[in-house]
């Protein structure tokens, strides 16, 4: 087995210290070789520590001032979008050719639904992997709008406030219109639409993921199979992504109004899912950094063996 590819995760947080866990439980694909935040006394750094991973408290500039930078050869980041922005600047100045994969709703690089596209985007520089809600549901739109055409598409994603870091919930409305594009863009729907709740409820509920989707009418069986292939991909990295309950269709005879689209007659195709975390870092309620990090998670590896490939070809 060839050398593993050395990365940096740059975000000591929930996702960030999840990833890390991840990478250092991983095939050996991957090695993870610093930890990035910006405060010492976080959780993630000190595990950082006990792991034996390079923990740098002084963001994205220490990171390009240690030794390690050298060695390192992809960059996750797990900070927040207005973050991304500065990180990639730097880290692309610092060392051209870099890869980062970018688990921010920053959206600099090409949307990456790991299931759906990954294979479309494998060279780009900058993988935006969209985000939690984004991993879970898109797949599902673009099951169906590979057997219909999908004139509107429309997510809710709930999510236990507890597996809600201060970086997701600064970026709340980035979340929203990020999805809601990829909804469109990697999911194939006319348009789309993106909704996020923090669940207070006590104890935390695992991540559920409802998609609506309004297409023309097709045979049911045509989108049951499609959304079972599909499901079944996701659950090649996450194991814990399940549908909740059959798909359920309705029939419109009579012309509704549909926001970005107008009148519709058609086929509705309601899809309920549930994510369950593998408990690496926070418990298993905690889906939507599972969904993430996993994602991340392949992408890298894909990039990591391609690289691989064309070095011993």
């Amino acid at each position: 087995m060839s050398e593993p590819t050395h990365a940096a995760i740059i975000g000591s947080g929930n996702i960030g210290t999840d990833l890390m866990i991840k990478m250092i439980r991983g095939a050996g694909i991957l090695k993870v070789t610093a930890l990035v935040g910006i405060d010492p006394d976080s959780d993630g750094l000190r595990r950082a520590e006990s792991m034996g991973v390079t923990a740098i408290s002084t963001g994205v500039d220490g990171l390009i001032a240690s030794p390690v930078f050298e060695t390192i050869d992809i960059v996750f980041d797990a900070t927040s979008a207005g973050a991304h922005r500065y990180n990639a600047t730097q880290l692309e100045a610092a060392k051209p050719g870099i890869r980062l994969i970018d688990l921010t709703p920053a959206a600099i690089g090409p949307y990456c639904i790991a299931a759906v596209n990954l294979d479309e985007h494998i060279d780009a520089p900058n993988l935006n992997m969209v985000t939690c809600g984004g991993q879970a549901t898109v797949p599902m739109v673009a099951a169906v709008s590979s057997v219909a055409k999908v004139a509107y598409a429309e997510i809710v994603a709930s999510i236990a406030s507890k597996s809600a870091g201060p970086g997701t919930r600064a970026n709340i409305d980035e979340f929203t219109e990020t999805t809601s594009d990829a909804i469109e863009k990697v999911g194939g729907a006319e348009k789309g639409k993106a909704i996020i709740v923090l669940n207070p409820a006590e104890p935390p509920l695992m991540m559920r993921d409802t998609v609506f989707t309004l297409s023309e009418v097709v045979d049911e069986q045509l989108i049951r199979d499609a959304v079972a292939e599909m499901a079944a991909r996701v659950q090649e990295y996450v194991p814990g992504y399940r549908l909740k309950q059959e798909v359920q269709f309705e029939y419109i005879e009579e012309p509704v109004m549909v926001p970005g689209v107008g009148e519709f007659t058609g086929l509705k195709t309601s899809i309920f899912l549930e994510v369950e975390g593998a408990a690496h870092y926070l418990p298993a309620y905690a889906g939507n950094l599972d969904i993430m990090t996993s994602a991340a998670m392949r992408a890298a590896e894909t990039i990591a063996l391609r690289a691989q490939e064309l070095e011993v070809a």
